[in-house]
C-alpha cells in the first residue's frame, strides 16, 4: 500500500513563479479592459488663461474645454472660435510648456495670426513646410505630412467636420494623427446634419465611444447588424435611447449657436436678415426617357437625369447668376462643374476663380486677396472654401444648389454670421427639374436645426445645474 504522506511530500510545492504568471495574465487582462472603457471623465486641468477681450460665453467655453483636455466644440459662425481656440492653445501651452498644432482649411491660418495679435499672444506662426520654432503651430489640413505627432502635446482641429472632404489617406492620418497626443480639441460650426453618425466619428477621435460601438449602443437599422457602410442612411436613432445618447453627447461636446444657449445674453449677438430668392430657369431641351422626349419637364429623379438636367440648363443658370450678380458690388459664385465656372469666367471679367487643380499658395493668395477686398468677384467650390473664412465684407452669393445642405449651409455662412452689418441675399439658381433638390434640403434643414436643439437642449441642462450649485447660498453651522 502506497503510503499517501510520501506522496504528498513528493507533489512540488505551489510555486511563486505561478503567482507571478497567473499575475501578469490578470494584469494583462485589466489593462485590456481598461483599454477598451470608453472614459468620460476629465483629461484636463483648471484655465490659467481668460482673455479680458472674451465674452462672458466664451470665457465659460474655454474654461470647460480646458478641464475636459477633450472636448468638441460646436459653435455657430462668428462666435469667436478663433479666439477660444487660440486661448485653449495658451493655456496647453502654460500648463504644460510644450507646443500646440492648430490645423485650419485653406486661407484661414492667416485669421489665426491676426486674432493671436489682438489676444496679445505672440509666440504663434504660421508653417507651410513642417518647420516651427514657435510654441502655437497653424498649418493647413493639406500640409500635415510635414509634422510629427511628437512634437506636440495638444492638437486643435479648426472646422473639424471638413474631414468628410478629404480623400481616404488624408483623412487616415489626421486620425492617426490626433489619437497619438494629449489634449486634442475640434471645432466646428455644425456637426453633419445629414445624420447623426458624424458625432460618432468626432467621439472616436476623442478618446470617448467607438464609432461602430455608438452605433450598436444607440442606433438600429434595417438589417439588424452593424455595418458601417452607408451608415448615415441606414441607421436611425432608437426612440427609448435618445435621451441616453444626447445625455452621452453633451459629456463630451459644448454645442452653441446664439450665447442664450448656454444661459447668457444674445443682446451683442443679433444676425442681419437673410434673404433667398430661387429662380428658376427653364430647361429648353427636355429629358428623353426610353428614347421619348417628354412633352412636360419633369422632376428629374435619379442620378442621370440630375446629371443631365444639370448640363442641359448650364448656360441658362450661369447667365441667371451673372445677372444677380451684376447687382452687387461684391459678390460669391458657388458653382459644382468646371464648366460652370468657365461660362461664367467668359460673362463676367471681375471674377477670378480659385481650382482644384491650383497649387495650396495659389489658391491661398486668392482667397486672401478676396478677404481683403482686392478681388471684388469670387468663383469657387463649396468642396474648396466653404469651411472657416470671414467674409463679412460681402454679402451677396449666387448658388447652384445640390442635395448637400451642409455645403449650402456652410457657404452662407462665410457671409451671413455675426459681425455681418448688412443684410444677405441668396440666389438660389436652378432648372425647372431640379424643384427636388430644394424639398430635400428643406427636410435636412429641419432635420439639422433639430439636431442642433436637441444637442443644446442637454448642454444647457447641465449648464443650469452647474449654476444652481454654484449660486446656492452657504448654509452656516450654528456654534
Amino acid at each position: 500500500m502506497e503510503n499517501k504522506s510520501e506522496n504528498l511530500e513528493q507533489t512540488p510545492p505551489f510555486c511563486k513563479t505561478d503567482v507571478v504568471c497567473s499575475t501578469g495574465v490578470v494584469n494583462e487582462y485589466l489593462n485590456f479592459l481598461e483599454n477598451k472603457k470608453h472614459s468620460l471623465g476629465n483629461f484636463g486641468f483648471d484655465a490659467n488663461f481668460i482673455p479680458d477681450i472674451a465674452f462672458d460665453f466664451q470665457k465659460s467655453i474655454i474654461e470647460k474645454s480646458i478641464l475636459k483636455g477633450r472636448i468638441a466644440v460646436f459653435a455657430d459662425t462668428g462666435l469667436g472660435k478663433t479666439l477660444i481656440q487660440l486661448s485653449i492653445a495658451k493655456n496647453i501651452i502654460n500648463h504644460t510648456n510644450k507646443k500646440v498644432l492648430i490645423l485650419t482649411p485653406l486661407a484661414v491660418a492667416f485669421q489665426f495670426i491676426l486674432e493671436a495679435e489682438k489676444l496679445g499672444i505672440d509666440d504663434i506662426e504660421y508653417s507651410k513646410n513642417g518647420v516651427h520654432t514657435k510654441k502655437i503651430v497653424v498649418c493647413n489640413y493639406e500640409r500635415l505630412h510635414y509634422f510629427n505627432e511628437k512634437d506636440f502635446v495638444g492638437v486643435i482641429l479648426d472646422e473639424s467636420s471638413i474631414l468628410k472632404n478629404f480623400n481616404g489617406a488624408i483623412k487616415q492620418k489626421i486620425t492617426s494623427f490626433i489619437k497619438k497626443i494629449p489634449y486634442r480639441f475640434l471645432s466646428t460650426a455644425t456637426p453633419s446634419p445629414n445624420d447623426y453618425i458624424e458625432l460618432g466619428t468626432s467621439s472616436e477621435a476623442l478618446g470617448y465611444l467607438g464609432y461602430t460601438d455608438m452605433l450598436s449602443k444607440f442606433f438600429k437599422n434595417n438589417k439588424g447588424s452593424v455595418e458601417v457602410r452607408n451608415a448615415g442612411c441606414e441607421y436611425y436613432l432608437k426612440p427609448h435611447a435618445e435621451k441616453d445618447f444626447w445625455k452621452w453627447v453633451s459629456q463630451w461636446a459644448i454645442s452653441i449657436r446664439k450665447p442664450s444657449d448656454l444661459g447668457f445674453s444674445d443682446e451683442r449677438y443679433k444676425l442681419p436678415n437673410l434673404i433667398e430668392n430661387s429662380h428658376i430657369v427653364a430647361n429648353e431641351n427636355p429629358l428623353a426617357i426610353n428614347g421619348q422626349t417628354q412633352l412636360f419637364n419633369f422632376p428629374a429623379v435619379n442620378f442621370f437625369e440630375i446629371k443631365a438636367e444639370t448640363r442641359n440648363t448650364i448656360e441658362q443658370r450661369c447667365q441667371k447668376a451673372v445677372d444677380c450678380a451684376n447687382n452687387h458690388n461684391t459678390s460669391v459664385y458657388w458653382v459644382n462643374l468646371n464648366d460652370e465656372a468657365k461660362i461664367i469666367r467668359s460673362l463676367d471679367e471681375k471674377c477670378v476663380e480659385v481650382k482644384g487643380s491650383m497649387n495650396i499658395d495659389k489658391k491661398e493668395e486668392i482667397l486672401m486677396a478676396f478677404s481683403k477686398g482686392e478681388i471684388s468677384k469670387l468663383i469657387t467650390k463649396t468642396s474648396i472654401t466653404a469651411f472657416g473664412l470671414n467674409w463679412q465684407h460681402c454679402n451677396h452669393t449666387t448658388y447652384f444648389p445640390t442635395y448637400s445642405y451642409e455645403q449650402y449651409y456652410q457657404a452662407i455662412r462665410r457671409f451671413w454670421r455675426f459681425g455681418q452689418k448688412n443684410d444677405v441675399f441668396v440666389d438660389l439658381i436652378l432648372s425647372d427639374g431640379q424643384t427636388r433638390i430644394m424639398e430635400s434640403l428643406q427636410v435636412k434643414k429641419e432635420k439639422a436645426n433639430d439636431m442642433f436643439t436637441k444637442l443644446s437642449e442637454n448642454v444647457n441642462s447641465i449648464y443650469e445645474i452647474q449654476k444652481r450649485e454654484f449660486t446656492q447660498d452657504i448654509i452656516k453651522p450654528k456654534f
